[in-house]
């Protein structure tokens, strides 16, 4: 299994998801997973989702320019770092954004996320 590979099609799935259906990501987190979401810290995937889908915008476009990503310790774990934009509707100009991910094994042969890191980067 190649963690690049792995690495991509998460970011993909997730992204599109986020974008066109933010409720559906629940299945993408577990009760031990936690969020900091501009420096607020939320736990457990119903939380997160509740803090996702409350955002004040109905959809978005994000944008990929980097998705970077390591082997993280002896369980199988990856992390997974993603810079690109997004963009808001009504809005010019698109927001520049990092993405962390800390990506777990499950039992059935996927992953999950066990950490979520997001920061909008002003210039």
């Amino acid at each position: 299994m190649d963690p690049d590979q792995v690495a991509k099609a998460f970011v993909e799935h997730y992204y599109s998801t986020f974008d066109t259906n933010r409720n559906s990501l629940g299945n993408l987190y577990q009760e031990s997973s936690m969020l900091t979401f501009e420096g607020q810290k939320i736990q457990g995937s119903q939380n997160i989702v509740a803090k996702l889908t409350s955002l004040p915008f109905p959809q978005c476009q994000h944008t990929i320019s980097t998705v970077d990503c390591q082997p993280s310790g002896p369980a199988g774990g990856m992390l997974v770092f993603v810079s690109g934009t997004l963009q808001l509707p009504g809005e010019q100009h698109a927001l520049k954004f990092s993405q962390m991910f800390h990506l777990m094994p499950t039992p059935q042969g996927s992953f999950y996320v066990l950490n979520d890191i997001f920061r909008l980067n002003y210039a």
